[in-house]
Protein backbone atom coordinates (compact mmCIF):
# COMPACT_ATOMS: atom_id res chain seq x y z
CA UNK A 1 0.00 0.00 0.00
CA UNK A 2 2.90 2.25 0.72
CA UNK A 3 4.23 1.93 -2.49
CA UNK A 4 1.43 2.45 -4.25
CA UNK A 5 1.00 5.26 -2.65
CA UNK A 6 4.38 7.04 -3.34
CA UNK A 7 3.94 5.72 -6.96
CA UNK A 8 0.72 7.80 -7.26
CA UNK A 9 2.05 11.02 -5.73
CA UNK A 10 5.18 11.07 -7.91
CA UNK A 11 5.10 13.33 -10.57
CA UNK A 12 4.87 11.04 -13.64
CA UNK A 13 6.84 13.22 -15.54
CA UNK A 14 9.96 12.91 -13.40
CA UNK A 15 9.67 9.04 -12.44
CA UNK A 16 12.78 8.13 -14.49
CA UNK A 17 14.96 11.05 -12.53
CA UNK A 18 16.61 9.90 -9.09
CA UNK A 19 19.73 12.10 -8.80
CA UNK A 20 17.99 13.86 -6.00
CA UNK A 21 17.46 11.24 -4.12
CA UNK A 22 21.73 10.80 -3.79
CA UNK A 23 20.94 14.25 -1.31
CA UNK A 24 20.01 12.14 2.42
CA UNK A 25 19.04 14.12 5.43
CA UNK A 26 21.50 14.61 7.59
CA UNK A 27 22.46 13.36 9.61
CA UNK A 28 21.56 9.96 8.08
CA UNK A 29 18.15 9.38 9.20
CA UNK A 30 16.42 6.14 9.00
CA UNK A 31 12.35 5.88 8.60
CA UNK A 32 11.68 4.87 12.12
CA UNK A 33 13.90 7.68 13.58
CA UNK A 34 11.96 10.33 11.06
CA UNK A 35 8.78 9.66 12.83
CA UNK A 36 10.30 9.97 16.29
CA UNK A 37 12.08 13.24 14.90
CA UNK A 38 8.47 14.51 13.96
CA UNK A 39 4.38 13.87 14.55
CA UNK A 40 3.48 10.60 12.48
CA UNK A 41 0.35 9.60 12.03
CA UNK A 42 -1.52 6.24 10.09
CA UNK A 43 -3.69 7.36 7.70
CA UNK A 44 -7.11 6.29 8.45
CA UNK A 45 -5.84 2.72 8.69
CA UNK A 46 -4.85 2.90 5.00
CA UNK A 47 -0.64 1.67 5.74
CA UNK A 48 0.47 5.40 4.72
CA UNK A 49 1.91 7.66 6.81
CA UNK A 50 0.95 11.47 7.26
CA UNK A 51 3.79 13.72 8.36
CA UNK A 52 2.54 16.77 10.58
CA UNK A 53 -0.84 16.14 10.15
CA UNK A 54 -1.62 20.29 11.57
CA UNK A 55 0.74 21.55 9.27
CA UNK A 56 -0.64 19.81 6.31
CA UNK A 57 -4.01 20.93 7.47
CA UNK A 58 -2.57 24.49 7.53
CA UNK A 59 -0.68 24.46 4.51
CA UNK A 60 -3.36 22.84 2.23
CA UNK A 61 -5.87 25.78 3.18
CA UNK A 62 -3.06 28.36 2.86
CA UNK A 63 -2.84 27.33 -0.62
CA UNK A 64 -6.86 26.97 -1.67
CA UNK A 65 -6.44 30.81 -0.20
CA UNK A 66 -4.15 31.49 -2.68
CA UNK A 67 -6.33 29.96 -5.47
CA UNK A 68 -9.10 31.95 -4.60
CA UNK A 69 -7.03 34.91 -4.64
CA UNK A 70 -6.18 34.49 -7.62
CA UNK A 71 -9.67 33.58 -9.29
CA UNK A 72 -10.45 37.01 -7.65
CA UNK A 73 -7.99 38.87 -9.80
CA UNK A 74 -9.44 37.33 -12.52
CA UNK A 75 -13.07 37.78 -12.58
CA UNK A 76 -12.07 41.63 -11.85
CA UNK A 77 -9.26 41.58 -14.86
CA UNK A 78 -11.31 43.64 -17.01
CA UNK A 79 -8.32 43.52 -19.40
CA UNK A 80 -5.83 45.52 -16.73
CA UNK A 81 -2.49 43.64 -17.05
CA UNK A 82 -1.64 44.16 -13.06
CA UNK A 83 -4.18 42.42 -12.09
CA UNK A 84 -3.93 39.59 -15.00
CA UNK A 85 -0.33 38.82 -13.65
CA UNK A 86 -1.44 38.77 -9.92
CA UNK A 87 -4.04 36.73 -10.70
CA UNK A 88 -1.05 34.38 -12.59
CA UNK A 89 0.90 35.52 -9.11
CA UNK A 90 -1.56 33.82 -6.87
CA UNK A 91 -2.51 30.75 -8.69
CA UNK A 92 1.46 29.65 -8.84
CA UNK A 93 1.60 30.61 -5.06
CA UNK A 94 -1.23 28.38 -4.49
CA UNK A 95 -0.26 25.48 -6.18
CA UNK A 96 3.37 25.64 -4.95
CA UNK A 97 1.45 25.72 -1.52
CA UNK A 98 0.18 22.46 -2.44
CA UNK A 99 3.09 21.06 -3.29
CA UNK A 100 5.28 22.15 -0.62
CA UNK A 101 2.40 21.07 1.65
CA UNK A 102 2.71 17.29 -0.37
CA UNK A 103 6.10 17.03 0.47
CA UNK A 104 7.45 18.96 3.62
CA UNK A 105 4.82 18.07 5.52
CA UNK A 106 1.69 15.60 4.48
CA UNK A 107 3.55 12.71 2.51
CA UNK A 108 6.89 13.51 3.72
CA UNK A 109 7.76 10.19 4.88
CA UNK A 110 6.08 8.32 2.11
CA UNK A 111 7.94 9.88 -0.91
CA UNK A 112 11.40 10.61 1.48
CA UNK A 113 11.55 7.60 3.45
CA UNK A 114 9.03 4.19 2.35
CA UNK A 115 11.52 1.80 0.91
CA UNK A 116 14.68 3.34 1.91
CA UNK A 117 17.62 2.55 4.38
CA UNK A 118 17.78 6.44 4.65
CA UNK A 119 15.76 8.97 4.61
CA UNK A 120 16.44 11.60 1.22
CA UNK A 121 16.32 15.64 1.99
CA UNK A 122 14.10 16.83 -1.15
CA UNK A 123 11.98 15.62 -3.53
CA UNK A 124 10.59 16.64 -6.46
CA UNK A 125 7.32 17.99 -5.25
CA UNK A 126 10.03 19.96 -3.82
CA UNK A 127 11.60 21.46 -6.70
CA UNK A 128 8.41 22.07 -7.90
CA UNK A 129 7.34 24.15 -5.15
CA UNK A 130 10.85 25.97 -5.15
CA UNK A 131 10.16 27.09 -9.34
CA UNK A 132 6.64 28.23 -8.71
CA UNK A 133 7.24 30.56 -5.91
CA UNK A 134 9.91 32.42 -7.87
CA UNK A 135 7.61 32.37 -10.85
CA UNK A 136 4.92 33.84 -8.24
CA UNK A 137 7.22 36.49 -6.82
CA UNK A 138 8.32 37.79 -9.87
CA UNK A 139 4.71 37.76 -11.75
CA UNK A 140 3.72 40.07 -8.69
CA UNK A 141 6.90 42.13 -9.45
CA UNK A 142 5.17 42.41 -13.43
CA UNK A 143 2.12 43.12 -11.59
CA UNK A 144 3.44 45.87 -9.48
CA UNK A 145 5.40 47.25 -12.83
CA UNK A 146 1.99 47.58 -14.26
CA UNK A 147 0.43 49.20 -11.44
CA UNK A 148 2.88 51.68 -10.69
CA UNK A 149 5.52 52.43 -13.04
CA UNK A 150 5.86 52.99 -16.55
CA UNK A 151 8.19 53.86 -19.58
CA UNK A 152 12.07 52.31 -19.11
CA UNK A 153 11.57 51.66 -15.12
CA UNK A 154 8.49 49.17 -16.07
CA UNK A 155 10.60 47.82 -19.37
CA UNK A 156 13.30 46.96 -16.58
CA UNK A 157 10.99 45.46 -14.07
CA UNK A 158 9.37 43.31 -16.76
CA UNK A 159 12.93 42.11 -18.30
CA UNK A 160 14.58 41.57 -14.63
CA UNK A 161 11.02 39.13 -13.63
CA UNK A 162 11.57 37.51 -16.92
CA UNK A 163 15.59 36.75 -16.61
CA UNK A 164 15.53 36.57 -13.16
CA UNK A 165 13.00 33.32 -13.34
CA UNK A 166 14.79 31.98 -16.22
CA UNK A 167 17.93 31.49 -14.06
CA UNK A 168 16.65 30.49 -11.10
CA UNK A 169 14.94 27.39 -13.17
CA UNK A 170 18.04 26.76 -14.33
CA UNK A 171 19.76 26.70 -10.95
CA UNK A 172 16.89 24.65 -9.74
CA UNK A 173 17.18 22.08 -12.29
CA UNK A 174 20.47 22.03 -12.36
CA UNK A 175 21.18 21.07 -8.32
CA UNK A 176 18.24 18.45 -9.11
CA UNK A 177 20.52 17.02 -11.57
CA UNK A 178 24.18 17.75 -10.41
CA UNK A 179 22.40 17.60 -7.37
CA UNK A 180 23.67 20.14 -5.51
CA UNK A 181 21.92 20.77 -1.91
CA UNK A 182 22.40 24.41 -1.81
CA UNK A 183 20.83 24.99 -4.77
CA UNK A 184 18.05 23.37 -4.74
CA UNK A 185 17.36 24.86 -0.95
CA UNK A 186 14.83 27.35 0.55
CA UNK A 187 17.98 29.99 0.99
CA UNK A 188 18.65 29.85 -2.71
CA UNK A 189 14.81 30.51 -2.82
CA UNK A 190 15.09 33.12 -0.54
CA UNK A 191 18.02 34.82 -2.68
CA UNK A 192 16.43 35.19 -6.23
CA UNK A 193 13.01 35.92 -4.52
CA UNK A 194 14.04 38.70 -1.85
CA UNK A 195 15.42 41.72 -4.96
CA UNK A 196 11.39 41.31 -6.74
CA UNK A 197 10.09 41.61 -2.82
CA UNK A 198 12.14 44.76 -1.83
CA UNK A 199 11.80 46.02 -5.43
CA UNK A 200 7.94 46.31 -4.34
CA UNK A 201 8.70 47.77 -1.04
CA UNK A 202 10.43 50.85 -2.54
CA UNK A 203 8.88 51.54 -5.26
CA UNK A 204 4.76 51.44 -3.42
CA UNK A 205 6.98 52.97 -0.30
CA UNK A 206 8.49 56.26 -2.78
CA UNK A 207 5.33 57.01 -4.56
CA UNK A 208 3.29 57.43 -1.14
CA UNK A 209 5.54 59.36 0.10
CA UNK A 210 5.34 61.41 -2.67
CA UNK A 211 1.85 61.34 -3.31
CA UNK A 212 0.02 59.47 -0.20
CA UNK A 213 -2.13 57.05 -2.33
CA UNK A 214 -4.80 54.64 -1.66
CA UNK A 215 -3.04 52.24 -3.86
CA UNK A 216 0.35 52.54 -2.96
CA UNK A 217 -0.44 52.65 0.95
CA UNK A 218 -2.48 49.20 0.77
CA UNK A 219 0.20 47.95 -1.33
CA UNK A 220 3.30 48.99 1.07
CA UNK A 221 0.95 47.44 3.86
CA UNK A 222 1.00 43.78 2.10
CA UNK A 223 4.79 44.28 1.73
CA UNK A 224 5.14 44.93 5.24
CA UNK A 225 3.36 42.49 6.23
CA UNK A 226 5.38 39.91 4.05
CA UNK A 227 8.04 40.92 5.51
CA UNK A 228 7.49 40.73 9.06
CA UNK A 229 5.89 37.40 8.58
CA UNK A 230 9.44 36.11 7.58
CA UNK A 231 11.01 37.82 10.42
CA UNK A 232 9.15 36.04 12.99
CA UNK A 233 9.58 33.00 11.16
CA UNK A 234 13.22 33.02 11.23
CA UNK A 235 13.10 34.09 14.60
CA UNK A 236 10.81 31.01 15.52
CA UNK A 237 13.55 28.99 13.59
CA UNK A 238 16.62 29.85 15.63
CA UNK A 239 15.07 29.77 19.32
CA UNK A 240 14.47 26.64 18.36
CA UNK A 241 10.84 26.42 19.83
CA UNK A 242 9.70 23.95 17.41
CA UNK A 243 12.03 20.82 18.68
CA UNK A 244 10.83 21.89 22.38
CA UNK A 245 7.25 21.96 21.92
CA UNK A 246 7.37 18.85 19.66
CA UNK A 247 8.76 16.82 22.99
CA UNK A 248 5.79 18.48 24.61
CA UNK A 249 3.21 16.86 22.46
CA UNK A 250 2.45 20.00 20.85
CA UNK A 251 2.77 20.01 16.63
CA UNK A 252 3.85 23.43 16.13
CA UNK A 253 6.50 24.53 14.39
CA UNK A 254 8.32 27.31 12.65
CA UNK A 255 6.11 26.42 8.87
CA UNK A 256 2.95 27.08 11.08
CA UNK A 257 4.10 30.07 11.75
CA UNK A 258 4.95 31.08 8.49
CA UNK A 259 1.78 29.79 7.58
CA UNK A 260 -0.68 31.12 10.06
CA UNK A 261 0.59 34.73 9.32
CA UNK A 262 0.86 33.97 5.23
CA UNK A 263 -2.77 33.46 5.57
CA UNK A 264 -2.98 37.07 6.95
CA UNK A 265 -1.26 38.03 3.74
CA UNK A 266 -3.27 36.52 1.30
CA UNK A 267 -6.41 37.50 2.87
CA UNK A 268 -4.77 40.63 2.89
CA UNK A 269 -4.49 40.89 -1.11
CA UNK A 270 -7.92 39.32 -1.58
CA UNK A 271 -9.70 41.55 0.08
CA UNK A 272 -7.64 44.83 -0.33
CA UNK A 273 -5.04 44.78 -2.78
CA UNK A 274 -7.38 43.28 -5.15
CA UNK A 275 -9.69 46.63 -4.80
CA UNK A 276 -7.32 49.07 -5.58
CA UNK A 277 -5.24 46.86 -8.70
CA UNK A 278 -5.07 48.63 -11.86
CA UNK A 279 -3.04 49.76 -14.60
CA UNK A 280 -1.36 52.81 -14.81
CA UNK A 281 -2.41 53.35 -18.48
CA UNK A 282 -5.20 50.99 -18.70
CA UNK A 283 -5.31 48.68 -20.86
CA UNK A 284 -8.55 48.14 -23.66
CA UNK A 285 -10.67 45.30 -22.36
CA UNK A 286 -10.40 42.12 -24.48
CA UNK A 287 -13.32 41.10 -25.72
Amino acid sequence: MNRLALAVLSPLILTGCDRIDSLLWQPKTTPMQWCESMPCVELFSSGVTLTQPTSTILIYFLGLMWLWVGWRFWQVDNGQKSRRWWSIAMTLGGIAALSAGTSYQAFGFELKCTGREFCTWTSWWEIAYLVLQVGSVNAMLAGVAYACTKGRMRRVLLTYALVNTVIYCCVAAAGAFLPNRFMVSFEMLVLFSTPALVACFVINGWRYIDSKSDKDKILLTAWVIMFVTNILYYAYLLLGYTQTLWSAGVWFSENDVLHVLMLVWVWYVGTAVVGVMDDIEPQPPCY
